[in-house]
């Protein structure tokens, strides 16, 4: 984990350097592509609380509250990544805060998210995919939401080869990890699992599962390079939508949560 942070806090160099062109990018265009917007624009209509958990450059925090949010928390293990996405939410005035820490385990207090949203490029430093999902499902109030926009979990196979698609001969699909050759991971760790790894977290969280779909584009491209893999034959990025239950469960069955003691956290009422 300590050299993978390092190696981000590297490739997040990326984001200072180019700090005046991303400034200019949030100003005059979203982050969230239409299959995102298409799924979230309801639920930001009710001005959510959202947290975004490997908040990055924060352009998608951005392009959040623009479409609606009331406020986004990011959580980044880069202090690179954070200071600058600091630094550009301030400076365009958004409601848009940062922290920096290593997750799971996000040092927020339980139930602060109406939303929450996490993706392109964030699952792949999970070794411990239960382990999110619960930290999630801890966040999100009841009735909440989790929002996932990622590639797709058979993109580390593909070439990216310009004549046609072809498959890595290192890799499968049912490792459990391998190492990122290419920027901006320079040779950090990257975790995989199945997209039916991933939605059995989601669901032994106790969240309820509302939409996953598959897409042929990437949400990242390399430069000017047209890889073959990318043209609509293979999956290169999915969504996911789940819902936190408005019921916990009790020696007698489900009952509704409520506001318990204090400490303002939810716990289920008495049975």
């Amino acid at each position: 984990m300590e050299s993978n942070r390092i190696a981000w806090e590297t490739a997040s160099r990326k984001h200072v350097d180019e700090y005046d062109e991303l400034l200019d990018e949030a100003r005059t265009r979203s982050a969230l592509s239409p299959c995102e917007l298409e799924l979230l624009r309801p639920l930001l209509a009710d001005s959510p609380a959202v947290v975004h958990l490997q908040s990055g450059h924060g352009l998608d925090d951005i392009a959040l509250v623009a479409e609606g949010a009331r406020s986004v928390v990011g959580v980044d293990f880069s202090s690179v990544a954070a200071t600058a996405a600091q630094r550009r939410a301030d400076e365009l005035g958004v409601n848009c805060r940062y922290v920096v820490a290593e997750l799971p385990g996000a040092p927020l207090r339980d139930g602060c998210a109406d939303l929450v949203y996490t993706g392109k490029g964030a699952l792949i430093w999970m070794p411990d995919l239960d382990a999110w999902a619960a930290d999630v499902a801890r966040l999100a109030r009841p009735g909440g939401h989790l929002f996932v926009h990622e590639a797709h979990p058979m993109v580390p196979l593909w070439t990216w080869d310009e004549d046609e698609p072809r498959i890595r001969p290192d890799r499968g699909y049912f490792e459990r990890s391998h190492v990122n050759d290419t920027f901006p991971a320079n040779g950090a760790v990257e975790w995989q699992t199945t997209l039916a790894g991933i939605i059995t977290a989601v669901l032994g969280a106790g969240l309820e599962l509302r939409h996953v779909a598959e897409h042929p584009e990437p949400f990242w491209r390399w430069g000017d390079l047209d890889a073959a893999a990318w043209r609509g034959q293979l999956p290169n990025t999915f969504t996911l939508l789940a819902r936190k239950p408005s019921w916990g469960t009790g020696p007698t069955g489900p009952v509704p949560w409520c506001r318990a003691g204090r400490s303002g956290r939810w716990g289920t009422s008495a049975a």
